[in-house]
């Protein structure tokens, strides 16, 4: 459950066909994702002893960071990410949305999705919106077809248009940064 007005279902191909078919029938818009095994559903126990023999060098720590858990929907302690909690986080039902409403909960109200395309930026806002939170923010970073400095540049404007503090002495070098009028017509006058 990513949000209010969406879902990912996985499972069998012929089932999810037939699924999809329902939904169109009722008027819900329902689309394939194209991958080649369903994650998040009982196709993965094939793999649990190959991943957890793989992920058993993993050595997990405590982090800086507070993290919300997708599998719990809680703040975790990032050391207990050890090889079994990643099976069960490709095993089982993905909590986002539980997540977010503990993230929204806890006063974040800001979020940036740093995936190949936005996805979960709707039911970000659609979440806080059922919540009665105001004042959300959802950025994505990249989109299908665009991606380089022009995209990069995009979303951190978007970031620093929400508040968010930017470092741009990347972009602008030892140059320095001239706050603009806050109003278009504000002028001050000189006079010799």
């Amino acid at each position: 459950v990513n949000g209010p007005e969406q879902v990912v279902v996985s499972g069998a191909p012929e089932e999810l066909d037939a699924l999809a078919a329902r939904c169109e029938a009722d008027g819900i818009q329902a689309r394939r994702i194209a991958v080649d095994y369903a994650s998040h559903s009982p196709q993965v126990e094939d793999l649990r002893e190959e991943l957890l023999d793989l992920l058993a060098p993993v050595t997990p720590r405590t982090g800086h960071t507070p993290l919300i858990s997708t599998v719990t929907g809680e703040t975790i302690d990032t050391a207990t990410m050890d090889a079994a909690y990643w099976f069960t986080n490709l095993r089982e039902t993905v909590r986002f949305d539980a997540a977010l409403t503990t993230l929204l909960a806890t006063g974040h109200r800001v979020f940036i999705e740093t995936s190949p395309h936005p996805v979960l930026t709707g039911p970000v806002t659609q979440a806080a919106e059922n919540n009665g939170t105001e004042a959300v923010r959802a950025i994505g970073t990249l989109r299908r077809g665009e991606g380089g400095q022009h995209r990069l540049l995009h979303s951190l404007a978007e970031a620093h248009t929400a508040g968010l503090p930017i470092d741009w002495t990347p972009w602008t070098g030892t140059g320095h940064l001239t706050d603009l009028p806050t109003y278009a017509f504000q002028h001050r006058r000189h006079w010799l």
